[in-house]
């Protein structure tokens, strides 16, 4: 299999389990429905989803920045930074990002923005500290893998589409408490059993919607790691990383579970093990590197 192959077969089996998650919430939006009798909430709820989920997309990089604490750098101040991107942007037929520097010791990186024409690279000090040139590069092409795949976007959904389930859940859970729900159905027969799969979906769904998006979000980097040492040409540039920034995984200041999804690698700084890796944002650095060293370039 080449790594065209693998590239296309990743993208499909992503865009697979987005259905799939599309899917259960579409489910869980028709069982609540059915239970309140009143389909004005649901419409509601939807209508906040769409109206926050354009509002994210649309200002998704200057949040991120924000909380990051990231300031713009030109060619002047950092020169080689500024020519790596360059380069790799050249080489990637992608416009040239806005660079951003952020005063952290911890070596990491995002990209963001809602487009290619939009985006942002973002380094840390301590990134630049402990890499040499070909190690950047990899980084650095990584985070333009992302914007290539258009990842920014798909995160976003999936976001969306978690808070919309956990909105959902939340309204029922607390018209239960308050009594309200059934009020316009018979709780009799299908409507008792509708009642028991809505209280089970209430309680299990955000769980299986933050679970799906995490699965989602360590499917990009592995296809996002594929891609820049692709247009690198040089995996164990990036493999050799990846090994330094796992020797300095430590929690960063400026982590926030909101966008820990974008960084290069976990900025909690975590060490997972046995059913704790299904809440893990990344694939562990140890997989990743045993595949780029498994590369055939």
């Amino acid at each position: 299999m080449s790594l065209y192959t693998h590239q296309e077969s990743n993208i499909r089996k992503t865009w697979l389990l987005f259905t799939v998650f599309f899917i259960v919430v579409i489910g869980i939006g028709w069982t609540f429905s059915y239970i309140y009798g009143n389909q004005a909430i649901l419409i509601f709820a939807v209508l906040f989803s769409v109206i926050m989920s354009f509002a994210s997309y649309w200002y998704s990089d200057k949040i991120v920045l924000s909380l990051a604490r990231a300031v713009p750098v030109t060619k002047k101040e950092r020169p080689e930074l500024y020519n790596i991107v360059e380069n790799l942007s050249i080489t990637a037929g992608l416009p040239m990002p806005r660079v951003y520097l952020i005063d952290e010791d911890v070596p990491n990186a995002f990209a963001t923005g809602r487009n290619p024409g939009k985006a942002v690279v973002a380094v840390t000090d301590g990134l630049l500290r402990i890499l040499d040139r070909s190690e950047l590069e990899g980084v650095l092409a990584h985070e333009l893998s992302h914007v290539g795949n258009r990842d920014m976007l798909l995160s976003t959904m999936a976001v969306v589409l978690v808070g919309f389930v956990a909105l959902l859940s939340d309204m029922f859970l607390r018209s239960l408490f308050w009594g309200s729900v059934g009020g316009g159905r018979d709780r009799r027969g299908g409507g008792g059993i509708v009642m028991l799969i809505g209280i089970a979906l209430a309680i299990l769904s955000p769980l299986i919607a933050i679970l799906m998006q995490l699965a989602i979000s360590r499917k990009r980097e592995y296809l996002a790691d594929a891609s820049g040492a692709l247009l690198t040409r040089y995996p164990e540039g990036l493999a050799s990383a990846l090994e330094k920034i796992g020797r300095y995984a430590r929690p960063m200041k400026t982590a926030n579970n909101a966008t820990a999804h974008l960084w290069f690698s976990d900025p909690h700084g975590k060490k997972h093990g046995g059913i704790s890796k299904l809440f893990m944002t990344h694939p562990p650095i140890e997989d990743r590197i045993a595949r780029l060293r498994g590369m055939d370039i």
